[in-house]
């Protein structure tokens, strides 16, 4: 059978392994996996998000609200944006997906950092699209700026905070890139994980109201499956122009999140003290892995996120050392197939950090 050309080759997105599958490969037992490989929160959602989806099962029934009002004008209230600036997307993801197929085509260009978000270059070349990736693994701006120069994207990605390495552009750095860019080009900053850039350094906070007024060519994306804990209801979304937005809007499918999703959504948002308490722990466990790596001669990425990432040295394979931790029941996340030897692990609860670094020590 003949396929779309453009699949022809195309990688194939390698997600975090689910406990469910450690569980029949190595027999242990759910309770003794410890699941770090996905930056999920460790301490689950919100108590007001189980309260809800408990009292409201029965509407799993029912489509939802394709309008999706309710969430949109909450988060327009909290960003201080109009609710038509608002889209839902299934995960941050899709929305990336809606701006490619908004914007590319066959002849377009896209520009990311070397080693960032693997969906960005997988919806790319889904449209046929040329990729163009800065030489560092990093967000370096100055190597945006040359590769802007040079070829003239009609697409760029900036992933601030990055994954799956940590690393955070500064605001200044991204406003100043993003001035020098042509009004056409669509800049897509995905904020997945602000909410711990902002509380971490000021200097990488990006405000989605201050970049839109000022900028009319861009669009912020949030997600719900982070700071929130909501990773498994698969809610993100995107703010932009009205303009950005109403296009985006002519490829979403209708009902799109599921009704109890919504409600997730919705619960998670009044609750800002869960969030800024998780926020606050996950900070004070990171410093333990950094102080780890010190003592071992760990080389790691200053992280302004919720996982931290260990660059193995030449007599260390990540590959053996994810196998090593899994047959642990330690789920971390391989960087192998980045083409970086490293490991990135999420910052779990204290107990959890206690068993990941007691292997560490035994692994070194």
């Amino acid at each position: 059978m003949n396929f779309n050309q453009e699949l022809a080759g195309l990688a194939v997105y390698e997600a975090g392994k689910p406990i469910e599958l450690v569980v029949r490969e190595f027999g242990i037992q759910p309770c003794d996996i410890i699941k770090l490989g996905s930056n999920e929160n460790p301490y689950g959602c919100s108590p007001k998000v189980s309260v809800a989806i408990s009292e409201n099962s029965r509407l799993a029934s029912f489509y939802p609200d394709d309008s999706m009002i309710e969430l949109k004008e909450k988060l327009a209230k909290k960003y201080g944006l109009e609710q038509n600036q608002v889209i839902i997307g299934s995960g941050s993801d899709q929305i990336i997906e809606f701006c490619i197929r908004a914007k590319c085509t066959k002849n377009s260009k896209v520009l990311m950092a070397k080693t960032t978000f693997a969906m960005y270059e997988i919806y790319a070349k889904q449209v046929g699209a040329h990729i163009i990736k800065t030489p560092s693994h990093s967000h370096e701006i100055l190597e945006f700026k040359q590769m802007y120069a040079q070829h003239k994207p009609d697409m760029v990605f900036l992933c601030v905070p990055n994954n799956p390495l940590g690393e955070c552009l500064d605001k200044s750095d991204v406003f100043e890139f993003i001035s020098q860019a042509d009004p056409d080009t669509l800049v897509v900053i995905d904020g997945a994980y602000q909410e711990f850039a902002k509380a971490k350094d000021k200097a990488k906070a990006i405000e989605p109201k201050e970049v839109l007024e000022r900028f009319d060519n861009v669009i912020y994306l949030g997600t719900f499956s982070k700071a929130y804990g909501l990773g498994g209801m698969r809610v993100g979304y995107g703010l932009a122009s009205r303009e950005i937005i109403e296009a985006l809007h002519k490829i979403r499918p209708p009902f799109n999140i599921g009704v109890l999703s919504l409600l997730a959504a919705k619960k998670a948002l009044e609750d800002e003290a869960f969030v800024q308490t998780y926020i606050k722990h996950n900070f004070e466990e990171m410093i333990r892995y950094e102080s780890f790596a010190r003592a071992n001669q760990i080389v790691f990425i200053p992280s302004w996120t919720n996982f931290i990432t260990y660059i193995l040295d030449d007599k260390k394979s990540s590959t053996e050392v994810a196998l090593w931790l899994l047959q642990k029941g330690v789920i971390v996340r391989n960087l192998a197939s980045y083409g970086v030897n490293a490991i990135r692990i999420t910052i779990g609860t204290p107990q959890q950090n206690d068993r990941v670094l007691e292997l560490f020590s035994e692994l070194l």
